[in-house]
C-alpha cells in the first residue's frame, strides 16, 4: 500500500479490498450481531424493536448484499441508514446500519462518506464489540487509502478481545505499508496466536508471514 501514489490507485486497492471481503463483512455483522446478545437473545431483541426498524434494517441488508447497485438502490440504502441512525440511535440496528453504509459507499467510490459511516459508530456506539469492528474496518480503509499512519492512531484504542486476532492483524498491515517489516511481522504473529487460541481463522495472514520471511514465533 505504500507504493500507491494516485487517488484512483487508492481507490482501486480500497474497492479490490472491500470486493474481497464484502461477503466476510456481512457475515461478520450478523455474527456481531448474536456476539453481541447470544442469538436467542438478538432474536428477542428483534422482536422487541419497532417493526418500522426491523423492516428498515432487512431492507437494507437485502441492498447490501448486492455486488451491484443502481443510482436508485443506493440512495434508498443511505436514505435506510440514515434513518435507523436518526431514529433509532441508540439501537444496535444504528451500529449495524453504520458498517453497511460504508460498505456501500466504498463500493460507490464514497470514501468520506465511509470514513465517516464508521468513525459514527465508533464515536456514538456504547456497544465496545460494535466500535471495535467499526474502528477495525477504518483502520483497514485507511491503509488502503495510503494512510497507515492515521490507521496506527486508530487501533490505539483497545477492542474487545474477540477482535484481538484481526486488531494485530491490520496493525501487521499498517506497519507493512510504513516498511516496518519487524513490527509487522511482530503483529502478525499475534495474531495467529491469538486466532489460534481462540479456533479463529484470519485469511491471508500465514501468507504475509512467509511473505516477511517470518521468524519463529516465539522470537
Amino acid at each position: 500500500m505504500a507504493e500507491l501514489r494516485t487517488e484512483e490507485e487508492q481507490l482501486d486497492a480500497i474497492k479490490e479490498w472491500w470486493k474481497s471481503n464484502g461477503s466476510a463483512l456481512l457475515v461478520g455483522i450478523v455474527i456481531a450481531a448474536a456476539g453481541v446478545f447470544g442469538w436467542q437473545a438478538w432474536q428477542r431483541y428483534q422482536e422487541g424493536q419497532s417493526a418500522e426498524a426491523s423492516n428498515a434494517y432487512q431492507q437494507l441488508i437485502a441492498i447490501a448484499s448486492s455486488d451491484t447497485l443502481d443510482d436508485n438502490a443506493r440512495k434508498q440504502a443511505f436514505d435506510l441508514a440514515d434513518g435507523l441512525q436518526s431514529d433509532h440511535g441508540d439501537t444496535l440496528y444504528a451500529d449495524l446500519a453504520g458498517l453497511l453504509e460504508a460498505k456501500i459507499a466504498v463500493n460507490a467510490d464514497n470514501t468520506d462518506r465511509a470514513r465517516q459511516a464508521l468513525s459514527d459508530v465508533i464515536d456514538d456506539s456504547g456497544r465496545p464489540y460494535m466500535q471495535g469492528l467499526a474502528r477495525i474496518d477504518l483502520a483497514r480503509l485507511q491503509i488502503a487509502s495510503d494512510d497507515p499512519n492515521q490507521a496506527l492512531k486508530t487501533l490505539e484504542d483497545a477492542v474487545p478481545g474477540a477482535l484481538e486476532a484481526q486488531r494485530q492483524s491490520v496493525l501487521g498491515d499498517a506497519y507493512l505499508a510504513l516498511e516496518r517489516p519487524d513490527d509487522a511481522r511482530k503483529a502478525y504473529q499475534q495474531a495467529q496466536s491469538l486466532a489460534q487460541d481462540a479456533d479463529q481463522t484470519i485469511y491471508g495472514l500465514q501468507l504475509k508471514l512467509d511473505d516477511l520471511g517470518a521468524k519463529d514465533a516465539t522470537q
